[in-house]
């Protein structure tokens, strides 16, 4: 979704590939905790599916040491009820690790964030946002 990427590359200077990637890993993260919801999203706005399996493929060559520290931080998380900061910030560690590897620092997860939940706004409306909202809670 070419609208989407240049928008983040141009609000976060970043390049074309690193912005594709975050934002897959991003959903991908939403379509993982939303199941069947994150239907709603890919409705919504279609196009989406490249961006997710650039994701995908992203997660899934995830280090150990990233999988060890999302899966702590998602332990913190269901401890605490995934509430607060402590559930955002288990939802922003496991995105960590393939932002790296993206060239990205993990504080970058933080400024894609609202790019994204902005754009999923003007193009979905409330719901579409309110459902990345809680996925990535």
């Amino acid at each position: 979704m070419k609208e989407l990427i240049d928008l983040v590359t141009s609000q976060l200077g970043v390049n074309s590939d690193q912005a594709e990637g975050g934002v897959g890993l991003m959903l991908n993260a939403a379509k993982s905790k939303l199941g069947g919801e994150f239907s709603q999203i890919t409705d919504a706005i279609p196009g989406l599916d490249g961006l997710i399996s650039k994701g995908a493929s992203l997660a899934s060559e995830e280090t150990e040491a990233p999988k060890a520290a999302g899966g702590l931080m998602g332990m913190i998380s269901n401890l605490t009820g995934g509430k607060g900061k402590l559930g955002q910030l288990a939802a922003m560690a496991s995105l960590a690790g393939g932002f790296k590897k993206l060239g990205l620092d993990a504080g970058m997860v933080t400024k894609f964030a609202p790019v994204v939940m902005g754009f999923m706004k003007t193009k979905g409306g409330d719901t579409v946002k309110n459902l990345m909202e809680k996925a990535l809670k």
